[in-house]
């Protein structure tokens, strides 16, 4: 052990116990991640509203051009499913009839819009918005007024493409 003077000039030393020991290193799980169906992926709400349909791979899609009232509170409960995940991003698909005649600007910004509009209700139910893409399409072949709310993993669902 180091020895140290006293410091009130008596001259005496005393003897310091050493600094403790560091911690050990953290050791990782070898094993794979769960997949999101281990992790139980969100499902659509059992009872949803008119103008909402849920879809194969787990999301929900909203149908036409309003989003309020029984609309809105169906994506709040949806983002308190999506909340109870441990990780992952959501992705919000946002398309428009769009102008007449089409004009791609505003159309993008009425897709965004809406976009945003359900961003807001996801975070309402609690889902961080750092982990909520929007993709705002403006105005796509398909020429309806949709949103395709997508749980963790899924990128595009099979009828948007």
């Amino acid at each position: 052990m180091p020895a140290h003077p006293a410091g009130d000039g008596s001259g005496t030393w005393f003897l310091v116990d050493p600094a403790p020991a560091p911690p050990a290193p953290a050791v990782l799980d070898p094993r794979p991640a769960p997949s999101n169906s281990a992790r139980g992926t969100p499902t659509a709400p059992p009872s949803l509203p008119a103008g909402v349909e849920a879809l194969p791979e787990g999301g929900i899609r909203i149908q036409g051009a309003t989003f309020d009232g029984a609309l809105r509170q169906a994506v709040v409960e949806y983002g308190r499913s999506l909340a109870a995940t441990p990780n992952g991003r959501v992705t919000v698909l946002a398309e428009v009839v769009g102008p007449t005649p089409p004009d791609p600007h505003t159309a993008r910004r009425a897709s965004l819009a809406r976009a945003l509009a359900v961003k807001a209700a996801l975070v309402e139910g609690g889902l961080p918005p750092t982990r909520i893409d929007l993709r705002p399409l403006g105005r796509t072949e398909a020429g309806t007024d949709r949103l395709d709310v997508l749980p963790p993993g899924v990128t595009r669902s099979d009828s948007a493409r």
